[in-house]
């Protein structure tokens, strides 16, 4: 079971409550839940700073609490951007399904970031399946991920 953390800000809440419920309740075949899910916020869509849940997001995967982490905010970017800031953290912003499988595959992405508002919630969450599903392929790909942090 793959534990994930998820949070956003005002401008992800909706899409975040959406995908959140739909990974409390996503089984396998053996009814077993494929993954356990730790919210961190935001509550509201009351304005607030994406960089305030994006670090501590960031912190608890560094920290090897959880296995992978969503990010969601407007478009994407700030969060994005702040989670890249992290030293063990590769966030990718998806926006499409292959793209979340190929974060995953190639660039052993351990979080995603989604545009909660470009983003409808059935593509958000073919994209958050894929990225949970996916495993990175190594071989080839580690050569250029290890020149990422220089």
């Amino acid at each position: 079971m793959k534990k994930i953390v998820i949070a956003c800000d005002h401008g992800g809440y909706e899409l975040k409550e959406h995908i959140r419920k739909s990974l409390m309740v996503w089984e396998n075949g053996d009814d077993e839940n494929i993954c356990e899910v730790h919210d961190l916020g935001c509550d509201s869509e009351d304005s607030v700073d994406y960089p305030d849940f994006a670090h501590p997001l960031c912190d608890e995967i560094e920290s090897g609490n959880y296995d992978l982490g969503i990010l969601i905010c407007g478009s994407g970017n700030g969060i994005n951007m702040t989670a890249n800031s992290h030293e063990g953290i590769r966030s990718a912003l998806c926006w499409r399904p292959d793209i979340a499988s190929l974060a995953r595959q190639h660039n052993d992405a351990n979080v995603m970031a989604l545009p909660g508002r470009f983003i409808d919630r059935h593509l958000a969450w073919d994209c958050v399946k894929n990225f949970v599903l996916s495993d990175y392929e190594g071989g080839r790909h580690q050569r250029r991920v290890d020149k990422i942090k220089n």
